[in-house]
């Protein structure tokens, strides 16, 4: 009996170790390798942002069969929609919303945004505005239910702080809805129509204080690169060299009051840049206009010292 029993035994452990290898070597033949993976997250995005489709990027991950790498998702969604405008950010908090929970689990979001926090100084070198930008993501993320308000809670950083912001605004809901287009609902083209008629008043008045009250009821603090390219713009039309002073004045103001950042600022002027020759039909010393631009903000502290023009 014993002899049956010890053989009986050896058969027992010797089965449950060929299941054990054959379970392996299936896990490793379909898994693919984090390379890999990342890849065809990365083409699965970009098809979404043509296609709209959330269920089928779902379904697609899904098939891959990488639950441990599912916090992979919201990372690379993330650093490709840093990447692209305000209508692809708005679609991947749509996506991180349509795949949470059924897809991403709570830890899955959190060890994603952790993800992105820990790469921050990376994303900046690209993506100025990075630090705004992951911060309207978390915001957006916890008005959504994705990610839970707790995470906030116990966490310090530019990231948090700025989504802590954003997320105690009087109706902050309605408003990171908007997050990543016009807060009030208007269209584009009337964000920027209302853009220049702040400016045009400004000019006239010389209210800092004011202009910088209609600056944040305007809500947008992503969208402050135009704010600066059509100030310059508006004040290179005006042929005032007394304008160009008190617009430099503004842009220093909005940054030194933490109304708008160095990043927007940045961007601003770069943007500012592309518009060149087209504006020189109507202002022949656009150029010189933007120099100016340039050297005053500079003289303030507000642009980096060795920046240099776009050609």
């Amino acid at each position: 009996f014993f002899v049956l029993f010890c053989s009986f035994l050896f058969f027992f452990v010797l089965f449950c170790s060929l299941i054990v290898l054959f379970c392996s070597f299936t896990i490793l033949y379909h898994l693919p390798a984090l390379p890999e993976f990342k890849r065809r997250v990365d083409d699965l995005l970009r098809e979404y942002y043509s296609s709209s489709e959330s269920a089928e990027v779902a379904a697609t991950i899904r098939e891959m069969a990488c639950d441990e790498y599912h916090h992979e998702v919201l990372k690379r969604a993330l650093g490709l929609a840093l990447d692209h405008g305000p209508r692809e950010r708005e679609m991947t908090s749509k996506l991180l919303a349509a795949l949470t929970p059924s897809l991403l689990t709570p830890g899955d979001v959190r060890k994603g945004f952790e993800g992105v926090v820990a790469k921050l100084d990376d994303l900046e070198t690209d993506v100025p505005d990075a630090t705004a930008a992951v911060g309207a993501f978390m915001a957006r993320a916890v008005v959504d239910e994705v990610l839970p308000p707790a995470f906030l809670a116990g966490k310090e950083g530019k990231v948090t702080d700025h989504a802590k912001r954003l997320l105690s605004r009087e109706h902050c809901s309605v408003r990171l809805e908007k997050v990543w287009g016009p807060g009030d609902g208007r269209s584009v083209p009337e964000l920027k129509e209302a853009m220049d008629l702040l400016l045009k008043e400004y000019l006239l008045s010389r209210e800092l204080d004011e202009a910088a009250c209609c600056v944040q009821e305007i809500n947008e603090p992503l969208f402050h690169h135009e704010l600066v390219k059509r100030g310059i713009k508006v004040a290179a039309e005006s042929g005032d060299a007394d304008d160009i002073l008190a617009m430099g004045a503004l842009f220093e103001f909005l940054v030194k009051n933490s109304i708008g950042s160095e990043q927007q600022l940045l961007k601003g002027f770069d943007r500012a840049h592309t518009m060149m020759e087209d504006l020189r039909l109507d202002v022949p010393d656009a150029e010189h206009i933007l120099a100016k631009f340039v050297a005053l903000a500079k003289e303030a502290k507000i642009l980096p010292a060795d920046y240099k023009n776009a050609n």
